[in-house]
């Protein structure tokens, strides 16, 4: 059995979306031993997202990749093309958005569960997401709109990358699982 952390954020919160978004992870068989209803710090989020150089060079370049595919510049937006640079003021945004309302921390297990709940929530940019995902179904901002508006793009749900990243995830939101 596999484990993985998933947050529900603020914006899944605030829409009512909770007990659908569940619902989905449960129809996939899998189980949810933990969950609990939390308001994160902004030492959670930043510990969350790391300001490690390489991570931050990743997000970054989303960003940079996006806003080329809308046809837009990203200093307008960030005040650099840098990906570095774009990725330190998104995680400031995030931890901005993250600690703004409550969230749902839920403990997830099953087969492959990090690979199942990551196909199951959609690609990051909901705009990029399989309509039947979660995000896909009930998420439609875009880094273009959320940029322009100086805030992280609301995709409602975030989930571990890889069964080491949930390790670590657990050990931060759940302390002594």
């Amino acid at each position: 059995m596999e484990r993985t952390l998933v947050l529900l954020k603020p914006d899944a919160v605030q829409r009512r979306l909770v007990g659908r978004i569940i619902a989905r992870f449960e129809d996939a068989g899998l189980d949810i031993p933990r969950i609990e209803t939390v308001t994160a710090t902004a030492e959670q989020v930043r510990s969350h997202y790391p300001d490690d150089e390489e991570y931050l060079r990743s997000m970054g370049e989303k960003t940079v990749r996006a806003y080329a595919e809308a046809g837009k510049d990203c200093s307008a937006a960030f005040g650099t093309n840098d990906p570095v640079g774009i990725a330190q003021r998104i995680r400031e945004q995030l931890v901005e958005y993250l600690t703004s309302g409550p969230m749902i921390k839920m403990l997830l297990c099953g087969p492959e569960a990090v690979t199942t709940v990551r196909r199951l929530i959609g690609a990051t940019l909901p705009a990029d997401a399989d309509p039947d995902s979660i995000r896909g179904a009930f998420s439609n901002d875009s880094p273009i709109i959320a940029g322009q508006e100086g805030r992280a793009v609301m995709n409602l749900v975030h989930a571990s990358g890889t069964p080491e990243e949930a390790e670590s995830e657990i050990a931060l939101w759940f302390p002594g699982l």
